[in-house]
């Protein structure tokens, strides 16, 4: 199975977007190392990694419309080949949450059958391959606050904000 990578413009800079036959397997902010990111491709996926000229289609018009405030929820193809049977269950009632929702750490564990694994679902969010298209920013610690991110809180923060799920802060530098 081929594994091809391209840039995405997004308002954080350049996403890493990976693909293979299945669909979108990785996406990458900014600031991770390329090479690693590849390098874990090639090793859990295919060594067979090719740079496309550009991301698939779906991919680009889904992350610009979203980025935008036109979309409100992904279609595209999703490979999930680089999560774990626990993780899938996480990240698949996470994909569930819908725009501009939040649930607790508490709540996804025990939607995906762990009622006492916050800390596992918390893990598994973050290690989440493929981060805004599977909505691991809509997931809050109990009673509201931002928890961890694996983008970062002010990330995490813009995405809640963009999604009408926090209310933007007036002053920034609180």
């Amino acid at each position: 199975m081929d594994v091809s990578y391209a840039a995405v413009d997004s308002p954080f800079g350049s996403l890493l977007a990976a693909s293979t036959e299945r669909g979108l397997v990785r996406l990458a902010f900014p600031e991770e190392n390329v090479d690693a990111v590849l390098e874990r491709l090639a090793t859990r996926l295919s060594p067979c990694i090719v740079e496309a000229p550009s991301a698939p289609q779906p991919v680009l018009r889904e992350l610009d419309e979203y980025f935008s405030g036109r979309r409100r929820e992904f279609d595209m193809d999703l490979d999930w080949s680089l999560i774990g049977p626990f993780g899938q269950r996480v990240l698949q009632v996470t994909s569930e949450i819908p725009y501009g929702g939040v649930l607790s750490y508490s709540e996804v564990a025990a939607e995906a059958g762990s009622p006492r694994g916050s800390r596992a679902a918390g893990n598994a969010l973050g290690s989440n391959p493929i981060p805004i298209v599977i909505p691991c920013h809509r997931v809050l610690r109990t009673g509201g606050n931002l928890g961890g991110y694996g983008g970062g809180l002010d990330r995490k923060r813009w995405l809640l904000e963009l999604e009408g799920a926090l209310t933007p802060r007036l002053d920034s530098s609180r």
